[in-house]
């Protein structure tokens, strides 16, 4: 008696509540389709800015010595291997620079600091960062590395001021890979006696790992494909040599800028070609990282 009266009950409300169950099922579905309409927008307009960079700059990517030789005054002639190795060795030292210093950050703010009103002003202060334009990084380089330690237009002084382009990045996605560490994870390791930096140093920064070279990921492809801060801080678009680490130095992205910018023909399809050797340098980063990632996920 008493389950068919729940039973009736149940299926009053049911009767009730099913038209908005199915007003709620067609607004998802509605916009479910205007999502994928504009994913599909992108993806569109993406292969046809990439489709017409192959188009433009896949003759001149293969002429002989575009990769090996120096740069030219000329169109048809010269190459752009100092840029190449100017983007290379930037991508490793931003790497080498912001990734311990961005995830010691994290780890201090997430484990250790206190929950008082000192953190909150620097956990507010390093979302804002996350959102300035590069060009301010930019003039921020200028006057301390450039000027005030007196590293000068170097690629010291390029690696520096990408680091802090990448940092914010890093910090924020960094705590948030390491806050969705499970709790019972910590409290098992400290339920065996292990230390607080133990627990962190071999459970719970192995279980973040992931989440952070996501982050990595994302700061370091931005930091290579940045022009603005580096023609501040005086980056060259000619050079007769590979950069040092105190020296001038080139990188792909002011090398597009300059071919751009002259009136020539021929400059647009180096441009183009640049732009491709651009996209592989940071897929071959991405890669690695992506790579690095899925193997630790496999770990955990």
């Amino acid at each position: 008696m008493a389950s068919s009266y729940y039973q009736n009950d149940f299926q009053e409300r049911a009767e009730e509540f099913a038209p908005q169950v199915e007003r709620r099922e067609r607004i998802g579905k509605v916009f479910e389709i205007l999502f994928l309409i504009g994913l599909s927008i992108g993806l569109v307009v993406l292969a046809l800015l990439v489709i017409d960079v192959f188009k433009d700059g896949l003759a001149r990517l293969l002429t002989p010595g575009f990769l090996t030789e120096m740069p030219s005054r000329f169109s048809k002639e010269g190459g752009i291997r100092p840029a190449i190795f100017g983007s290379i060795f930037l991508g490793l030292l931003v790497m080498l620079i912001s990734v311990p210093i961005g995830v010691g950050a994290a780890l201090y703010l997430e484990e250790y600091a206190p929950k008082a009103w000192w953190t909150d002003i620097i956990e507010v202060n390093i979302a804002n960062l996350a959102g300035i334009p590069s060009i301010v990084y930019g003039l921020l380089g200028l006057g301390v590395f450039y000027y005030l330690l007196g590293f000068g237009p170097s690629l010291i002084t390029g690696a520096l001021t990408l680091s802090l382009l990448s940092l914010p990045v890093i910090i924020v996605t960094s705590r948030e890979a390491i806050r969705a560490v499970p709790n019972a994870l910590r409290e098992a390791s400290y339920g065996l006696g292990a230390t607080k930096w133990q627990t962190v140093w071999n459970h719970v920064l192995p279980y973040a790992v992931p989440g952070i070279l996501t982050g990595v990921i994302l700061s370091v492809s931005r930091a290579i494909g940045d022009a603005a801060s580096l023609l501040v801080i005086g980056a060259v678009s000619f050079l007769t040599f590979n950069p040092g680490l105190f020296q001038r130095f080139m990188a792909l992205p002011i090398q597009i800028y300059s071919y751009i910018t002259r009136p020539e023909p021929g400059f647009a399809d180096a441009a183009a070609a640049t732009i491709i050797v651009l996209l592989f340098v940071i897929l071959v980063l991405n890669g690695v990282a992506i790579y690095l990632r899925n193997r630790f996920s496999l770990l955990k």
